[in-house]
């Protein structure tokens, strides 16, 4: 796993840190490349990245927790529930339910897509002072068409999870972060997954934060004037934070904390076994992959196949899977991100995925590999 941890850091990823669980606690952990590349300052253990679109993870598991609690239906809207002077200028937020929402066949179209937004949330125009408050996404899409009728197809949006955090905050009269805390960490024992712009992070673990620059991040997104070339594939964006991502993508961890997360899930120890069902009913999105209610299934082989989520946010990139037959789930987080730049390149989902990396995780285990 070492060896191919550090081709992806010879190949361009500036740090990795890795964590692989079962559910009895953690089995491995490994960490390899930089935390800050100017300084020479390598990854440790402690080290915080972001996770992305994993945080929808987290999103997915309180909002079900409510509705087994009877204060919420997966039938309602997102019009219902926070009312017009919120959401009624949002396209479908009157139709798509919250079934939809949490599979991304709503059909509302993601304000992470809006020219705009790209250009005023990740690139040339950011102020990168600015923590965008919870509802400041939302004007980039209000005059954009549905992507598709409710429940009809497959588009991912951050939207979604927008709108479900507003619910969930609305439903609790509490900070989503706090519902999160109460519900998953503390349970879980854990401490090190934050909320970045909505609760104090511990800034000196933070791992800085590189993006690719590629013609098309180039061209889409432009570079800030804060953020500084480091060589020629990636710049330093560690002036900015992710309060723009919110639910949809705003939280940062340990690699191992993640992981203890991810190995409860798979047990079924934060949701009853009808929310764990749901989660899972599948909805295509290529020959390979499916969608659920707040999880993916990616097949590996024709009888195998990994459960769970990746993120991509400026930054940073990150991946939890775990078996669906086996007792092991893999996280890998970098300080790279990769949206916006128009090609594949080395980040913390192509290592995770990487066929020749899974097999050495389950020999590890002990597991025949499929």
């Amino acid at each position: 796993m070492k060896n191919l941890m550090n081709k992806a850091i010879q190949d361009g990823v500036p740090g990795l840190s890795v964590a692989i669980a079962d559910k009895d606690g953690l089995i491995w952990t490994g960490v390899a490349g930089y935390a800050d590349m100017t300084a020479g300052i390598p990854v440790n253990e402690n080290h915080l990245f972001g996770m992305g679109s994993i945080t929808k993870t987290f999103v997915a598991v309180v909002t079900l927790q409510l509705v087994e609690e009877g204060r919420l239906s997966l039938d309602q809207t997102a019009l219902e529930i926070l009312g017009a002077d919120v959401v009624g200028r949002v396209p479908g937020a009157d139709r798509a339910t919250i079934a939809q929402l949490l599979n991304h066949t709503s059909g509302i179209p993601s304000w992470e897509d809006d020219p705009l937004w790209v250009r005023e949330g990740r690139g040339e125009a950011l102020d990168v002072k600015r923590i965008w408050k919870r509802r400041d996404t939302l004007r980039y899409i209000e005059q954009t068409p549905l992507t598709n009728e409710p429940g009809e197809e497959y588009s991912y949006a951050n939207t979604n999870h927008t709108l479900i955090g507003l619910i969930i905050e609305k439903i609790t009269d509490n900070d989503v972060i706090d519902e999160i805390r109460k519900r998953i960490l503390s349970p879980l024992g854990i401490s090190d997954i934050y909320l970045e712009g909505f609760q104090q992070v511990p800034e000196h673990r933070l791992a800085r934060r590189y993006h690719y620059t590629t013609r098309e991040f180039i061209r889409d997104a432009g570079i800030e004037k804060s953020f500084k070339q480091i060589n020629a594939a990636v710049i330093d964006v560690s002036t900015s934070n992710l309060s723009a991502e919110w639910t949809a993508g705003g939280m940062v961890a340990t690699a191992r904390d993640l992981a203890i997360y991810a190995t409860a899930f798979r047990a079924g120890k934060l949701l009853k076994p009808e929310s764990m069902a749901f989660i899972q009913e599948w909805f295509p999105v290529n020959d390979t992959v499916k969608v659920g209610h707040g999880l993916f299934c990616r097949e590996m082989t024709e009888a195998y196949f990994l459960y769970g989520h990746s993120g991509s946010v400026l930054g940073y990139t990150g991946a939890m899977y775990w078996s669906q037959t086996d007792d092991v789930a893999i996280v890998v987080l970098s300080n790279v991100g990769s949206m916006h730049i128009g090609q594949k390149l080395p980040d913390a989902s192509s290592l995770a995925l990487n066929t020749e990396f899974l097999k050495r995780v389950f020999e590890y285990v002990g597991i025949k590999h499929p």
